[in-house]
C-alpha cells in the first residue's frame, strides 16, 4: 500500500485516514499505479462494493490536485445510466472532495437549475450526468462545449457492461468521439464494470484503434456462494379439485416468506408483471400473519418517489426490507448489503445473475445467497414436447453452471445500429448547425462507433432521411445539411435526447399523488380491478387525452400487462444446456422436485431421440427441430423456413415447424437451405422497425440492419447443413 498510498495528493491522503482503512485494495493499489504513472486508459472489473469508485477518483483527484488546469472546463467527468446511480456517486466524491477546492456537480433531469446555473458559469471539478443528459448539453450548448469541457483530462464510465452494444452505449461513444473533435483533444477513458464477458470487445469499445493499450485491473476474488435450485409445478389438476392447496406462485411466494422476512433481500421476478404478483402476495403474508410491511415492489414504471422509498428502507439496518424488482436494482445503486438475491425463473443472460448475485456476501466472512426458482408446468397426456423437456429448469441449471465457472456472455461486436446512426447525424447537425456530409462520415463512422457502416450504407441513410416524406434534414447551396422542418421539430422534443423507445404511458393517480404509470397497451376501463406498487387497486376514472388513470386502494384486483421484449440467449448457454440434458449428474444445489423434473426431462429428451437426432415428427404436419443454438442463429433458421410459408414457433434452441403442405415438410425445406437455395430471408420476418429511428429507414436497411445485430443470414447454409447432416445420420 504505502508506494501507491504515498502517489496520491496530500488531502486525499488525509481522507484515506479519516475513513481509517489500514490499507488500499488490490484494485484500488493498481489503479492508482496506472492512473499517476501513466496516460493508460483503463477497466477496473471488480464486484459490486469492491471499491470501483474510489480506484478510479482517488488518483484522478489526485492528479488534479498536483497538476491544475490553466484554462477553464470541468477537470474529471463521470458518466453513469442511471439517475439514482449518479445520485449515489454525487454523495461519496462529495465526501472525498469535502475539504478540497474541487466542486461535485450531479447533472440529470431531477437536478435543480440552480446546480446546473453554477456550473454552467464556472466549469470546474467533477461534473456526474447520464448519456441522455450529455446529449441534451450538445445539442442546447453546441457552442459552448469547447468551454465546458477544453480541461476534461479524463471521464469515468460506469456500469461499463451494461452500455457495451447497446442503443445508450453507441450513443455514449458517439458523444465521447464529438467531445474530442471538438476540444482538439483526447480524452482518458476509465470503464468501471462489475461484470464482463469478452474483455477484448470491452477494450474495443474505450479504444477502438488501440484496444491492446487499454489496461486492465480486475479482482475476481469472490465470496463463498451458498445456493439451491427449487422446482415448483403449475397447472396441477390437483389445484383445481383441492381449493386449500396452493398454486405454485403462492408456493414460492410462502418459500420466499419463511427464509427471507427479517432480512434484506433482493427478489428478481423476471417481469413487471411477476413483481407486481409476488409482491401482493408477500404483503398479504405480512397482513394476514398481523406482520409488519417488508416486502416491496420496485421497477421501472413505479414513481420515483416509491422507488426512492425502497431503497433508502434497503440502507436502513432498522427495517427489514425485500425489494421484489427487476432489473433496476442490478446495476450499482448504493442499497447496502443484502443477505440473499432471489431468482424467480432463469434470467436470460449469465452476466444478468453474476451481476445480481454481487449484492450478497459483500461483507468480509459473510457467504454470498442464491435462491433460484424454477416454475414448470404439470404434464398431462396431451403435453406437448417443449413442456416435457422442461427447457426452463435446464436453463436455469445451465445459468447457474456457467456463473460457476466465471463464464458470461461478450457483447455483439458486428452491429450497424443504423437507428441510432440517425439519431447522431440530427445531433451533429443540430450540434454545429450545419455539417457537410464527409465531415459527419469522418466524425461518426471513421472515428466514431458507426465503422461497420460503409460511405454507401451511410449515403442510403442520407438519401432515406432526406426524403420529401421524412424530411428530417435538408443540403443547403454550400453542401452542408441542415436539419428539415420535421428534423427541427424532432430535435427541439425532450424526448429525443434518449436513444431507445419509450412508450407512450398513461399515468396512475390517487388522491392527487402519482405512483407511477402503464403501457397504454392496457385497456383500462372504470370499475377495472388491478395490482400496482404490490398494492390493489380500482380504477375509478379513465381520461384518455390526458393520459390520466385515478384509482383508490380496494381489496381485488390483477397485475396490468407491461409489455417487453424477450432476451437474447447466447449460444453458450443453449449448448451448456443440451449437454445437461444428455448428462446423467444431479447437481448438488438442487431440490428433490427439480432433480424429478430434471431426470424426466432426460428420459423425454433421450425418447424423443435428440441424442442423435435433429429431427422429431410430431405429425404428418407438424416437427420439432433441435438447432442447438442461441437465440440469434435459431432465429435466423426459423425466418429461413417462414420464407417457405411454414408456421414456426421459436423455443431454446428448439424450432417447432407446422405447415399446410403434406407433400413439403420441413425436413425437404432444410436440404434446400442447406444446398444453398437463394430465398426471400426476410419475406415471413414481420415487422423490422424495432428501434426508435428505425421509420425513417427503407426497407432495404432495416433489412441490413437487422441481418448485423438479430440476425446472421450468412449463417444460414452452414445451420440447415448441420441438422440436415445429424438427421441423415440418424436414418
Amino acid at each position: 500500500m504505502s508506494d501507491a498510498f504515498d502517489k496520491l495528493a496530500r488531502p486525499v491522503q488525509k481522507w484515506i485516514r479519516r475513513q481509517g482503512w489500514q490499507e488500499l485494495r488490490h484494485i484500488q493499489a493498481r489503479s492508482v499505479e496506472v492512473i499517476c504513472d501513466s496516460k493508460a486508459d483503463l477497466i477496473i472489473a471488480a464486484p459490486t462494493a469492491g471499491g470501483k469508485t474510489e480506484a478510479a477518483f482517488l488518483p484522478l483527484i489526485s492528479a488534479v490536485l498536483d497538476e491544475p488546469a490553466e484554462i477553464p472546463g470541468f477537470a474529471l467527468l463521470y458518466v453513469g445510466p442511471l439517475k439514482a446511480l449518479i445520485n449515489d456517486q454525487t454523495q461519496r466524491l462529495e465526501d472525498i472532495c469535502c475539504d478540497i477546492d474541487l466542486p461535485v456537480f450531479p447533472w440529470h433531469g431531477d437536478v435543480s437549475q440552480s446546480v446546473k446555473k453554477r456550473a454552467i458559469k464556472s466549469p470546474h471539478g467533477i461534473l456526474l450526468i447520464t448519456p441522455e443528459s450529455l446529449e441534451a448539453m450538445f445539442i442546447r450548448r453546441g457552442l459552448e462545449l469547447a468551454r465546458l469541457f477544453g480541461a476534461t483530462r479524463a471521464v469515468v464510465i460506469d456500469e461499463l457492461h451494461s452500455l457495451l452494444d447497446s442503443e445508450r452505449g453507441v450513443q455514449l461513444h458517439s458523444l465521447l468521439t464529438r467531445l474530442e473533435v471538438t476540444t482538439k483533444h483526447s480524452i482518458r477513458r476509465i470503464g468501471l464494470s462489475a461484470t464482463l464477458g469478452n474483455m477484448d470487445l470491452a477494450k474495443s469499445y474505450l479504444k477502438p484503434d488501440q484496444p491492446a493499450d487499454v489496461q486492465l485491473i480486475t479482482d475476481e476474488g469472490r465470496p463463498e456462494l451458498r445456493l439451491q435450485l427449487r422446482g415448483y409445478l403449475s397447472g396441477d389438476m390437483k389445484d383445481v379439485t383441492n381449493e386449500n392447496r396452493p398454486s405454485a406462485a403462492n408456493e414460492v411466494a410462502g418459500h420466499l416468506f419463511r427464509h427471507l422476512r427479517g432480512t434484506d433481500n433482493l427478489v428478481f421476478a423476471g417481469s413487471r408483471h411477476n413483481v407486481e404478483l409476488y409482491a401482493d402476495q408477500l404483503r398479504e403474508l405480512c397482513e394476514k400473519q398481523r406482520l409488519p410491511q417488508e416486502f416491496y415492489a420496485h421497477h421501472a414504471n413505479l414513481s420515483k418517489e416509491h422507488r426512492f422509498f425502497v431503497e433508502e428502507r434497503l440502507k436502513e439496518k432498522t427495517k427489514p426490507t425485500t425489494a421484489v424488482c427487476t432489473s433496476t436494482l442490478e446495476l450499482g445503486i448504493d442499497i447496502g448489503e443484502v443477505v440473499c438475491v432471489a431468482q424467480i425463473g432463469a434470467p436470460f443472460s449469465v452476466a444478468s445473475l453474476r451481476q445480481r448475485l454481487g449484492r450478497s456476501g459483500r461483507r468480509q466472512g459473510k457467504a454470498a445467497i442464491l435462491r433460484q426458482y424454477a416454475i414448470e408446468t404439470q404434464l398431462q397426456p396431451n403435453s406437448s414436447p417443449i413442456d416435457r423437456l422442461r427447457l426452463g429448469l435446464v436453463r436455469s441449471v445451465a445459468m447457474i453452471e456457467l456463473l460457476l465457472e466465471g463464464w458470461c456472455e461478450p457483447p455483439i461486436s458486428r452491429s450497424l445500429h443504423l437507428s441510432t446512426l440517425v439519431h447522431q447525424i440530427l445531433s451533429l447537425i443540430a450540434q454545429l448547425g450545419g455539417v457537410t456530409p464527409d465531415r459527419i462520415y469522418r466524425i461518426l463512422c471513421h472515428y466514431g462507433p458507426f465503422r461497420q457502416v460503409s460511405t454507401e450504407i451511410f449515403m442510403e441513410v442520407l438519401r432515406a432521411i432526406g426524403h420529401h416524406e421524412s424530411n428530417l434534414i435538408e443540403q443547403a447551396n454550400s453542401g452542408k445539411l441542415l436539419l428539415g422542418s420535421k428534423g427541427e421539430k424532432l430535435v427541439e422534443h425532450y424526448s429525443f435526447y434518449t436513444v431507445f423507445q419509450t412508450p407512450e404511458e398513461f399515468r396512475l393517480v390517487c388522491n392527487g399523488h402519482e405512483i407511477g404509470t402503464l403501457p397504454v397497451i392496457n385497456v383500462m376501463f372504470s370499475g377495472m380491478l388491478i395490482i400496482f406498487a404490490g398494492r390493489r387497486w380500482l380504477v375509478e376514472e379513465v381520461h384518455d387525452s390526458e393520459k390520466i388513470i385515478l384509482v383508490k386502494p380496494d381489496d381485488a384486483g390483477v397485475p396490468p400487462v407491461f409489455g417487453g421484449d424477450p432476451g437474447i440467449i447466447h449460444d453458450k448457454v443453449i449448448e451448456r444446456m443440451f449437454n445437461i440434458l444428455e448428462d446423467d449428474t444431479l447437481p448438488r444445489y438442487m431440490d428433490d422436485l427439480s432433480r424429478e423434473m430434471l431426470e424426466e426431462a432426460r428420459r423425454n429428451y433421450e425418447q424423443f431421440g435428440f441424442r442423435t437426432n435433429s429431427m422429431m415428427n410430431l405429425s404428418e404436419k407438424s416437427s420439432l427441430i433441435a438447432t442447438r443454438r442461441g437465440t440469434v442463429k435459431t432465429g435466423t433458421l426459423a425466418l429461413g423456413l417462414k420464407s417457405y410459408g411454414f408456421s414456426v414457433e421459436q423455443y431454446d434452441g428448439f424450432l417447432q415447424v407446422e405447415t399446410s403442405k403434406i407433400a413439403f415438410s420441413a425436413a425437404d425445406a432444410l436440404r434446400e437451405l442447406a444446398a444453398g437455395k437463394e430465398i426471400d430471408f426476410f419475406a415471413g420476418a414481420g415487422n423490422l422497425q424495432l428501434e426508435k429511428y428505425h421509420c425513417y429507414l427503407t426497407p432495404e436497411l432495416l433489412r441490413q440492419d437487422a441481418a448485423s445485430s438479430r440476425l446472421a443470414p450468412h449463417l444460414l447454409t452452414e445451420l440447415a447443413a448441420e441438422i440436415v447432416a445429424l438427421a441423415d445420420f440418424a436414418r
